[in-house]
């Protein structure tokens, strides 16, 4: 790790174990050019790569054709309208209305550690470990500066970017723009192939699928207008070289860290450079800079591999797991839990909740979670919302009767909170109907017969907050799924001037990360799950204040098998959400066995979403010896190295994935057969990552009917208990059977010998 300034080059150099990242500073005028972002490179002058010898030469050298010369030039932070015609990454509207912008290089610092972003999540790291090269650029005839930080830690290779833009002048400026990175790069891989683009997209209950498209000319990418990140698009674009796999080839990941609206894209030029921007969301964006005012923009997250996805992931994987995740439950396994949902709906009181929680103690499960419907007068989804006091209807004698009724059983309690929303049929609505974020005149829109509270007013941020917390205080609370099942739409403050309302949606997300940082400092021990409908919040940001994320809504073993994998390209499997459900499935009506759902929940936080008092005694027996996996993998699981070994949305037959220990000395692969074949061979599964050297216990730990019924004692070709050295496993593989029947599914742990 460093970062490195050569004074007679001008010269910028960022340096990784495995990456270097180049910028300079050229002509008289001060320009920041990017040089390079790739594979780690010995010292030397790279300026060569900046072409300048070709036409249209230097600006200053070339003034007639300025324009065209800033038109090819890979800026670090690209202005407006003053010659560049690709989209800038900034837009500063000046008191008489201008646009137009240019930054030139004026200072830097390079120093150990990292500043904390006012108000914003972002990664972390002790001082020793970590460093930030920070450049002062300005555009004098604004008198706006723009200070541009680069960070990044000794034991990753991610380059992290973040911007904050200052009003040095002495009247207002209104800053309509401003993306959190910007890079400038050939479209070409080192064979001269185009990057694809790789996009995570969906929708509610079918979150993050991975997708691939050419990059043609013009404009690319994603974006959220919603409120939050939202199911339908990732903060995250990926360029991909055509030769690409999962454990070779070149691959960039860009992604933001902020749980709002956002805006990634891609715009290849005619001289096929590729500009991807990443950042707020510029539309429904305005910010009003006093004088001597800033803004602070969300972090960015930049990361190359030659090794492909695969090295990819691990890289945001260890990140977000080392340096951005905190609080004692970072490195901790989390309680397995069983929440109420699913099982009821809003149909419970204390003594169901007490039947769950007698049969899930003796399975072995740890926690109950008290879902929607406990507070206020809420026995449908139309009503109580912002209500939060106890329903002693449902909960006899009060909540802190129930919970340390639960905790008697040996069991945690948590429960769910929803503190961004309002009924309109409400104690709270009825009292400040303002509260809520809708514009005068116009009846707001009510999705799942709720508004959206205000959280860019303090005072309503403290009054919900208050209420929130006195909940928590009231009993032994351990756990909290803290939901918001609607976006938002209707924007409008009743406490933003009209000049100011385009900052409503920003001053929401910080109201958010205020409250949720206020949760984790006033309770410590609190284990914070958030959701949002599901995945619509699965981002980086929220990944600070809560070590763990509901993965989607839509349980089923199948569907989220892509969910997963496109969620583990970039999050590591200990912050998704993932449970036990019941078939057939509330979202898709599938039925799959009892052993598959538990198979593919293991590569999650686990845990039940059903009723446990009307399970088969079939399935109510399998649960005790799928705790014990937890148990027996959930360390290797959540500490190990993610690797894909297939895709069954590639292939559309089955789908399989390993964890492997840091040092290598074991691994679980998780095999799931989605579809039976007629008469097909074994597959051969090579897993990449393990010891070549090393032999290899292979153990199949627990199957789905894998095998007849009148031979149970044969599981895999090479035997039930078979050894063989890493080499033969990468590179040969292992062979799996064709299983009997659909959705089957095998857990095969190595152990070395």
């Amino acid at each position: 790790m460093n970062i490195r300034y050569f004074e007679k080059e001008r010269i910028f150099k960022i340096d990784t174990e495995h990456v270097s990242y180049v910028m300079a500073v050229i002509d008289e005028e001060q320009f920041l050019e990017h040089v390079y972002f790739g594979r780690r490179l010995h010292d030397s002058d790279l300026r060569y790569l900046l072409r300048h010898q070709e036409n249209p030469f230097l600006p200053s050298t070339n003034g007639g054709e300025r324009g065209k010369v800033l038109a090819c030039m890979k800026h670090e932070l690209p202005g407006e309208l003053v010659g560049d015609h690709r989209d800038g990454a900034v837009t500063v509207r000046s008191a008489g209305g201008h646009t137009a912008l240019q930054p030139y290089y004026v200072s830097h610092r390079i120093y150990r550690g990292k500043d904390r972003l006012e108000g914003l999540p972002a990664t972390f790291g002790h001082p020793e470990e970590t460093m930030t090269l920070e450049i002062t650029m300005e555009d004098p005839v604004l008198d706006v500066r723009f200070l541009l930080s680069w960070s990044i830690f000794s034991d990753n290779d991610a380059v992290m970017r973040s911007l904050r833009v200052l009003n040095c002048s002495d009247t207002p400026v209104r800053l309509e723009k401003a993306l959190s990175l910007s890079l400038d790069m050939d479209c070409t891989d080192p064979d001269q192939k185009p990057f694809r683009l790789l996009t995570l997209d969906g929708m509610w209950v079918r979150e993050r699928h991975m997708n691939y498209r050419d990059i043609g000319y013009g404009f690319q990418g994603v974006s959220s207008n919603r409120g939050e990140t939202s199911h339908h698009e990732q903060p995250f674009l990926g360029l991909v070289s055509p030769s690409a796999t999962q454990h070779q080839g070149e691959v960039y990941g860009f992604h933001l860290v902020y749980s709002g609206n956002f805006r990634g894209q891609v715009e290849r030029d005619s001289y096929d450079t590729i500009r991807v921007t990443l950042g707020i969301n510029p539309d429904r964006f305005s910010f009003t800079l006093q004088p001597g005012e800033s803004f602070q923009a969300p972090e960015g997250v930049m990361v190359y591999s030659c090794q492909g996805l695969g090295g990819m992931t691990h890289t945001f994987h260890d990140l977000y797991r080392n340096h951005l995740i905190r609080g004692i439950w970072r490195d901790k396994k989390r309680p397995i839990l069983i929440n109420n949902w699913e099982a009821t709906y809003f149909d419970f009181d204390s003594d169901k909740l007490l039947d769950i929680a007698r049969a899930a103690q003796k399975a072995g499960i740890e926690m109950l979670v008290m879902d929607d419907g406990w507070f206020g007068k809420r026995d449908l989804d139309v009503s109580g919302l912002g209500d939060w006091f106890v329903n002693e209807n449902k909960i006899k004698g009060g909540l802190k009767k129930l919970v340390d009724e639960v905790n008697a059983l040996g069991m945690k309690f948590g429960i769910w909170f929803e503190p961004e929303m309002i009924s309109p049929d409400s104690d709270l609505y009825r009292a400040h109907p303002d509260w809520a974020i809708k514009i005068p005149g116009r009846t707001p829109t009510q999705l799942r017969n709720q508004y959206v509270l205000d959280l860019s007013r303090k005072e309503v941020r403290d009054t919900v907050y208050d209420m929130v917390a006195a909940v928590l205080r009231s009993a032994n609370i351990e756990y909290v799924k803290w939901d918001m099942n609607r976006t938002l739409t209707d924007f409008g403050s009743a406490c933003l001037g009209a000049e100011n309302q385009d900052e409503l949606c920003h001053r929401y997300v910080l109201g958010l990360y205020e409250m949720q940082g206020r949760l984790i400092d006033d309770f410590p021990y609190l284990l914070l799950e958030n959701c949002s409908g599901g995945g619509a919040r699965f981002d980086p940001g929220m990944l600070y204040y809560s070590p763990q994320i509901w993965c989607s809504d839509d349980t089923d073993a199948v569907e989220r098998l892509m969910i997963q994998e496109g969620t583990s390209l970039l999050y590591p499997l200990s912050t998704m959400g993932a449970h036990v459900s019941v078939v057939p499935n509330h979202v898709v009506g599938r039925s799959t066995s009892f052993e598959t759902r538990g198979i593919v929940a293991l590569a999650g936080t686990f845990g039940y979403e059903l009723d446990i008092t009307k399970l088969s005694e079939k399935d109510l027996a399998a649960i005790p010896q799928q705790i014990a996996l937890y148990h027996k993998y959930n360390d290797l699981i959540r500490r190990g190295d993610y690797v894909r070994i297939a895709s069954y949305r590639e292939n559309h037959l089955y789908d399989c994935y390993a964890v492997i220990s840091k040092d290598k000395s074991e691994a679980v692969v998780t095999y799931v057969q989605v579809l039976k074949v007629p008469e097909d061979r074994s597959r051969i599964l090579r897993i990449p990552g393990l010891d070549p050297d090393r032999e290899y216990a292979v153990i199949v730990d627990r199957t789905s009917d894998i095998m007849p019924e009148e031979d149970p004692t044969m599981t895999l070709p090479v035997g039930p208990r078979a050894r063989m050295r890493g080499d033969a496993l990468m590179y040969a593989g292992l062979p799996m059977p064709n299983f009997r029947g659909d959705f089957r599914s095998a857990l095969i742990y190595l152990s070395e010998i």
